[in-house]
């Protein structure tokens, strides 16, 4: 059986126990580095918010960086699935005037038909015929996803078999699949850039949090490659991996 050094084993516990709430990723500051990736999500969501007087957030989590945004139109909403961040979005984005709803899925959103002149979609799920629904006619849709190749890096350390449920979703994938609900393609782009993770704590609170990366995670039935992972860092400086985003507006 392999020894592990006390160190190591004590990183990778204080990262499988570290607090977590909303969406905010504030452990990792100076633990992980982010792509830098090609455009600015939260410039162009401000940009497009100008003039508008109905808009959307899905997916906010904790409303960490929709609040950002404020001032907002007149009607805003914002929706959160995940229950233990609904109270956190609402104590946040009531006070700025956003009403916070929690939808039961993606095909059944709690707003009229044609509500909305714009919504907003960082790195959440949705339903293409439910946004052609919610959305006025001229409506737009800006949205940023993580593709299905991000962070495969790990994957392939990890994995035997290099599994990621999620691997189909990429730019043509989800475009093509607004174009076949009738939306037009204002823009789409792609980007797959590197990112760094410089503590194996990193790397075990972003697979704690991210749990659909490497399903079944658990450190504890990991130690072995997560000990060989920690030992690139320490012969590197860090573990590279790339972050897959891509963006796409779209006009109903």
């Amino acid at each position: 059986m392999t020894q592990f050094p006390q160190e190591f084993l004590d990183e990778v516990h204080e990262a499988w126990t570290a607090p977590f709430s909303g969406w905010d990723f504030s452990w990792l500051e100076g633990k992980y580095e982010e792509a830098v990736i090609p455009w600015d999500y939260m410039a162009m969501a401000r940009e497009k918010m100008k003039g508008v007087q109905s808009v959307l957030d899905m997916d906010t989590g904790g409303g960490e960086r929709f609040s950002t945004l404020a001032p907002f139109p007149p009607y805003t909403c914002a929706t959160e699935t995940y229950e233990p961040n609904i109270p956190i979005a609402r104590a946040r984005l009531e006070p700025l005037g956003v009403q916070v709803f929690a939808p039961v899925d993606d095909a059944h959103q709690p707003f009229a038909d044609d509500s909305f002149d714009l919504v907003l979609n960082r790195h959440g799920s949705y339903d293409v015929n439910e946004l052609r629904r919610i959305l006025k006619p001229g409506g737009r849709l800006l949205t940023q996803q993580v593709g299905g190749q991000n962070e495969m890096g790990l994957n392939e350390l990890l994995q035997d078999e290099v599994f990621f449920e999620y691997a189909y979703w990429t730019l043509d994938y989800a475009v093509n699949q607004l174009k076949q609900a009738g939306f037009k393609i204002v823009q789409a782009r792609d980007s797959l850039a590197e990112a760094r993770f410089y503590t194996i704590g990193a790397v075990v609170y972003y697979l704690r949090i991210v749990a659909w990366q490497v399903e079944g995670f658990d450190p504890s039935h990991f130690m072995q490659r997560l000990y060989l992972m920690q030992q690139i860092i320490e012969r590197d400086g860090w573990l590279q991996t790339n972050e897959h985003r891509f963006l796409i507006e779209a006009q109903k």
